[in-house]
């Protein structure tokens, strides 16, 4: 495999998903993923936490290697009984299924939607469906930093840890890091009942966010000065608020949009980002959105394409994919 085959698989992935809305979740691998999960989850609890523990260990490592291992072993045999169109097929696919740009735009606009119809009730169950805290409180200016948040967070573990793991090893990386952050937002939560079956899932989902993370808040922070917005406030805010969060990524993007709209974003009870120099509102919803697109045109121009070239340098896509 060359490494042009993989840039042009990064730029027809990255293409549909800007261009194509995500299949019904019948017909969704993730979502068919996410059932199986579903169906394993009380199957394993157990009452004692060290074997729970290692059920969620054996689980999480299960799905990730075989699934991302078996993923290789089909595009060899796919390329040997079909040839290189239908490998390039299915690697656009994968993007495709594994990253989370329109959807994103979709949920991020129904929420809009709703606030510009004045609908509270609607906004927040709107909401609810990207974020993992409770609406049905929230008011108009915390479910608007609700929505900048996510729209921060889903720049990396939707599209950007996405696009870095495919640049380091083509489909099976992105797979696998699709796998185990499915699994962490499926089971990787601290309360007692996920606590210990998830604990492996949200190990790996923090590691594997870790380098992301901070590539796509330095992307941001570019990206706010390419279309206008307060570029040093971006950068000044991420300093020195990414770790307000409980979360060791998700605090790096989410407070460089704060700082580039110049808004507090608050999670209540639990964190704030940037300061309120100007207030929230529908339009920094959309800007936040305009960002996130620009930098992930500029991930795969300054990350991906140097990555995949790096790599081959070394000769690692021939070492990899021996074809």
């Amino acid at each position: 495999m060359t490494p042009e085959f993989i840039l042009l698989s990064l730029a027809g992935g990255i293409s549909l998903c800007f261009l194509l809305v995500d299949p019904p979740n019948k017909i969704h691998p993730v979502s068919w993923f996410g059932k199986l999960v579903t169906y394993f989850i009380p199957k394993l609890k157990h009452n004692n936490p060290d074997q729970e523990k290692l059920r969620g260990i054996i689980l999480t490592l299960f799905f990730t290697v075989g699934i991302s291992v078996g993923s290789y072993y089909f595009s060899i045999i796919l390329y040997k009984l079909f040839g290189i169109f239908a490998l390039l097929i299915y690697s656009l696919l994968v993007l495709k299924f594994t990253m989370a740009i329109l959807t994103l735009e979709k949920h991020v606009n129904a929420v809009i939607h709703a606030l510009e119809e004045k609908k509270l009730t609607d906004a927040r169950k709107n909401l609810s469906l990207i974020v993992g805290r409770d609406t049905d409180t929230l008011d108009r200016e915390h479910i608007l930093s609700a929505t900048i948040e996510s729209i921060g967070e889903s720049m990396v573990d939707g599209i950007g840890s996405v696009l870095f793991y495919f640049s380091l090893f083509g489909p099976p990386g992105a797979i696998a890091y699709r796998i185990i952050n499915t699994l962490d937002s499926m089971i990787g939560y601290t309360d007692s009942y996920h606590y210990h079956l998830g604990w492996m899932a949200a190990k790996l989902d923090t590691i594997s966010n870790y380098v992301p993370a901070r590539i796509c808040a330095i992307l941001l922070v570019i990206s706010s000065k390419l279309v206008g917005g307060d570029w040093k406030n971006s950068m000044l805010i991420m300093r020195k608020d990414h770790n307000n969060t409980p979360s060791l990524n998700g605090g790096y993007p989410m407070s460089a949009l704060a700082g580039a709209l110049k808004v507090k974003l608050e999670k209540v009870g639990y964190y704030k980002l940037g300061t309120s120099i100007e207030p929230l509102s529908i339009e920094k919803c959309k800007s936040a959105l305009t960002m996130v697109k620009l930098s992930i045109i500029l991930f795969f121009v300054f990350i991906s394409i140097p990555i995949v070239l790096l790599l081959s340098i070394f000769g690692w896509w021939n070492f990899l994919y021996v074809f």
